[in-house]
């Protein structure tokens, strides 16, 4: 049963506990809430700012796994926060697998401060957790995949249209690459594992993946300069730098263009989404 007194209580510490900065967001001069406002927890938390309120003040329906997911990234919860929570709602904690689909407090921070810059936090399976708006522009909203799919890994292989983004003359390479990088993941995790199971899947799904795994690649440099078809913006050479969580389940993949660069220029032209068709050219008639 969820004691909803207690959920209430943790969810207002919780809130209270995080300053505007922490998030991201300004702090403004006349603000005299300790903490987040409630409206602003709600917004991380991808839930109404109705629905947030009646969680603190105890009322409303008892939430869902998946909005109790959605909570804990939001406040930035640490594993055993968001276990807490699940208990706390009446659910049984999810089981903590080599997905580390919890972004840790510490990564959210920084991915937090580059709202400015295409970044995304992915973990071992290739499945991106969160992503900063231009990333999203430049990539397209790669959280939004259910299943296998959430892994780029599996739609490199299996899904044509996810290959659009990167030049023709890179895909063998880049093929190498994510079976290398999945080869480390399943060294990793194992036999009995969510990667082991996506392993599975593509070598009956994709002859192309079968015979890069048994070749038994491994990983070299991870992220080097990366070259992105963009449909709005063309051509884009962006250099990639890669943080690591220390317990290596999951990465901050950053991208960035050198100064005085073309791809410099073009990164900083307000951009739709990667899926979105370029814009009609004007009529000269």
């Amino acid at each position: 049963m969820a004691d909803r007194a207690a959920l209430a209580a943790f969810l207002r510490t919780r809130r209270e506990a995080l300053q505007p900065e922490d998030v991201g967001l300004p702090r403004g001069r006349r603000r005299r809430t300790r903490g987040l406002r409630r409206e602003e927890a709600a917004a991380l938390c991808d839930v109404s700012a109705d629905y947030y309120s009646r969680l603190e003040q105890p009322r409303g329906p008892r939430p869902s796994g998946q909005v109790l997911a959605a909570i804990a990234r939001g406040l930035r919860l640490s594993p055993e926060e968001r276990d807490h929570l699940f208990r706390t709602a009446g659910h049984a904690p999810p089981r903590r697998e080599g997905r580390a689909d919890h972004i840790s407090a510490g990564m959210s921070r920084i991915l937090d401060r580059l709202g400015d810059t295409p970044a995304q936090v992915m973990n071992r399976l290739g499945e991106t957790l969160a992503q900063t708006r231009p990333a999203t522009a430049l990539l397209g909203d790669e959280s939004a995949h259910a299943g296998l799919a959430r892994s780029a890994h599996y739609r490199w292989f299996t899904d044509p249209t996810s290959r659009l983004i990167r030049p023709e003359s890179e895909h063998a390479v880049q093929s190498r690459l994510m079976a290398a990088d999945l080869r480390d993941a399943y060294t990793h995790d194992g036999a009995d594992s969510p990667t082991a199971r996506l392993v599975d899947a593509l070598n009956q799904e994709s002859p192309e993946f079968a015979a890069l795994w048994r070749a038994h690649l491994v990983p070299g440099p991870h992220c080097a300069t990366k070259r992105f078809v963009h449909p709005r913006l063309g051509l884009l050479e962006l250099d990639c730098q890669t943080l690591l969580d220390p317990d290596r389940s999951q990465r901050l993949v950053v991208y960035t263009a050198a100064p005085g660069t073309v791809s410099l220029t073009r990164l900083h032209v307000p951009a739709a989404p990667a899926d979105t068709p370029p814009p009609a050219e004007p009529s000269h008639g």
